[in-house]
């Protein structure tokens, strides 16, 4: 994945017809190069309507989950399993590049404790099988790092590292988010330096998830450390407006983040670009 993208949720998270109908054209209408899609519901999502608009608008597609509580790779590694191939070959079908977010496990997922080696080990052993599927797919795997109060296993850069070099496999990179780094990186360069070598995706997300440029992440920071270690992968600017109260709730998104989708659009995606192209990130 490469260039400048948007995660759909900006639009709708529920990916029906209708919604992809009318996303990917305003999508494009911006001149961004991918959208990211968000598989709540692999079997539910139609694949060649989706890849169909994709290729009529000339863009490519990133697909990203969490996986359903029940079915993790800690409590059921066969259901995680098969929750996972399942979006792997509707993201197949879709035409995405890769399936990538909290592939490992749940957005709310907490035991209470620090993570212990074996939940490690269970999650390694799924994601590795994962990573094996998508690879016959012709597909990439991305692990997601997100904060203490969504998932307690994969918070920083440097975890998700350890985690991608416990498995071992080539087809897995490193996907990283500047919400989330904004809370637990110390400095949002140095996340992105420990994830040198496996990073190839980042969501632009501001501290409050609202308008870009408008909290309190440290922009040219994240920027030049993307410049310094040669990024090239793709940079997909996040911020959430109306979201179903199942995932609202998981993120902890109880109130607007901004007035309306326009003012992320017409405010937040300039300002995103503009500072991609002050750092020679995009031409």
């Amino acid at each position: 994945m490469h260039g400048f993208g948007i995660h759909t949720s900006l639009w709708s998270l529920d990916w029906t017809p209708k919604a992809a109908e009318f996303a990917i054209p305003e999508a494009a209408k911006y001149k961004l190069d991918f959208v990211e899609i968000c598989l709540l519901d692999p079997p539910a999502v139609d694949g060649p309507h989706t890849r169909a608009l994709l290729d009529k608008h000339e863009m490519v597609a990133i697909c990203s989950l969490g996986l359903p509580k029940d079915k993790l790779p800690t409590n059921n590694p066969e259901g995680a399993l098969e929750f996972l191939e399942a979006a792997l070959n509707k993201s197949a079908e879709c035409g995405a590049k890769a399936l990538s977010g909290v592939v490992y496990g749940a957005i709310g997922q907490r035991t209470g404790q620090p993570p212990t080696e074996a939940e490690y080990d269970a999650t390694a052993r799924v994601v590795e099988k994962t990573a094996k599927m998508a690879a016959a797919l012709g597909l990439e795997l991305g692990i997601e790092a997100v904060n203490r109060y969504e998932n307690h296993l994969l918070n920083t850069a440097e975890q998700t590292v350890a985690l991608i070099e416990k498995v071992g496999q080539p087809n897995v990179f490193l996907h990283l988010d500047t919400y989330h780094m904004n809370i637990e990186e110390k400095g949002q360069a140095n996340g992105i330096l420990k994830a040198r070598g496996h990073l190839k995706y980042i969501h632009l997300s501001e501290s409050d998830r609202g308008v870009p440029g408008e909290g309190t992440v440290a922009w040219d920071e994240v920027y030049a450390a993307l410049a310094a270690i040669g990024f090239t992968g793709g940079l997909a600017m996040e911020s959430f407006i109306e979201l179903p109260p199942q995932v609202g709730s998981d993120l902890s998104v109880w109130r607007p983040v901004a007035k309306n989708r326009q003012e992320i659009l017409d405010r937040g995606l300039p300002f995103l670009r503009n500072k991609a192209r002050q750092y020679g990130l995009i031409a």
